[in-house]
């Protein structure tokens, strides 16, 4: 019983973190290819705007 507990207690947590960061990094990237998208398209309207400025 014993070796049970120390096996979840040095392998689980570990397990536990990881599984923490993998979810937040993996919101993190979602906010961040949402905000490249939109940089994009706002980069392409500015061209569109420039063409019939120049």
């Amino acid at each position: 019983m014993d070796e049970v507990v120390n096996f979840i207690a040095n392998v689980g947590f570990p397990i536990a973190v990881s599984i923490f960061l993998l979810a937040r990094i993996e919101s993190k990237l979602d906010s961040l290819s949402d905000s490249i998208s939109d940089l994009s398209v706002a980069i392409k309207e500015l061209k569109q705007s420039n063409q019939y400025i120049a």
